[in-house]
């Protein structure tokens, strides 16, 4: 818990001269180094500025603290734009003196000079440190469950996965179009046979067949975000799991997920599946078991253990169909910090 004496700080804007720092006090705080995380962090808030905000908290010592965050355009369905807090993190010498809540305080100023309209982020109910800040600084339960479900022989006993396919499937290679992803069973991925849904990795020139599908679902116009989304993927190798899904000659759904070991404060290598969609005709022919088959068996050849999504407790058909599909409910809890109107 924070007292009401701050320390002297300095907050401004995290560079790559702090890369160093940052990884040596997050290192110190979960045990072991996340390096390649936070550098990506920093590189894509290099490419992007508008969508990230990276705080540095500095006294005499140097770097005393740091959060980072990112805006959420689009991600698990929503229409309005939020910030998604991702990692934190202050020294141990100055923990207790403020420095987290002279962080946020910026964080909050960031959010709301960018129309952001709420702070989100999770964290597992047994991290009671954690939890205690976050209800100081005002973060409240968010209307939203973390689903969960294991990737290759973490999943043992939880069903049976899929064989072991590509990593990236080229048009025309690989055994995606041999399974069967429409028939309806009591567990998905215990039964495999002959289908037609052709699913691969996800290309540039799928944009506007992805746009299209997700307007038919969303009703929504978002090619800002799923342009953006979908040029992250082509230039950054390691969360290259995105996918689209072909019946009768065309793209008839689409997932982008993303692959990270850091956000949240996680150490585990987990994916996050952001944004799902099937064009409303082809509802009822297991394009999305497809996808998710796809996604497993890729994500287990990356050593990625673990998959998770949001689903919002209004929506329940999205909910049936990921617990149709094995996902069960986190560990994690979903919070949210909602900002004043403007």
């Amino acid at each position: 818990m924070e007292t009401a004496t701050a320390a002297p700080l300095v907050i401004r804007g995290l560079g790559a001269a702090d890369l160093d720092a940052v990884v040596a006090i997050d290192a110190a705080q979960q045990g072991r180094s996340r390096r390649v995380y936070a550098e990506r962090r920093l590189q894509a808030a290099l490419r992007e500025p508008a969508l990230h905000a990276q705080l540095a908290a500095v006294d005499e010592q140097g770097l005393a603290g740091f959060m980072l965050g990112r805006v959420l355009e689009g991600e698990f369905g929503r229409a309005d734009t939020g910030l998604r807090l991702e990692l934190l993190g202050a020294r141990a010498d100055v923990r207790g003196r403020g420095v987290g809540r002279q962080m946020f305080e910026a964080l909050l100023a960031w959010a709301q000079r960018h129309g952001v309209r709420a702070v989100h982020t999770a964290a597992s109910w047994r991290d009671t440190r954690l939890l205690r800040w976050m209800a100081e600084m005002g973060f409240e339960l968010a209307p939203l469950t973390v689903v969960e479900r294991a990737v290759g022989s973490a999943a043992e006993g939880k069903g049976v996965l899929p064989e072991r396919q590509a990593v990236a499937l080229e048009p025309g290679h690989g055994p995606g179009h041999e399974i069967d992803f429409g028939s309806r069973e009591a567990n998905d991925f215990e039964r495999q046979g002959r289908g037609h849904a052709e699913v691969r990795a996800m290309q540039p020139g799928d944009l506007a067949e992805i746009v299209r599908i997700d307007r038919a679902v969303t009703g929504r116009e978002r090619s800002g975000y799923i342009g953006r989304r979908l040029m992250e993927t082509m230039s950054d190798s390691a969360i290259r799991v995105s996918l689209t899904a072909r019946l009768d000659g065309a793209i008839v759904g689409f997932l982008m997920a993303r692959a990270d070991w850091g956000d949240f404060g996680r150490t585990e290598p987990v994916a996050v599946i952001d944004t799902l969609g099937v064009e409303p005709e082809y509802g009822r022919r297991g394009v999305g078991r497809a996808m998710l088959l796809q996604l497993f068996a890729n994500l287990e050849a990356l050593r990625v253990e673990r998959v998770e999504t949001l689903i919002s407790h209004h929506d329940r058909r999205t909910a049936g169909f990921f617990v149709g599909n094995g996902f069960e409910p986190s560990q994690r809890l979903a919070f949210v910090r909602r900002l004043p109107p403007q």
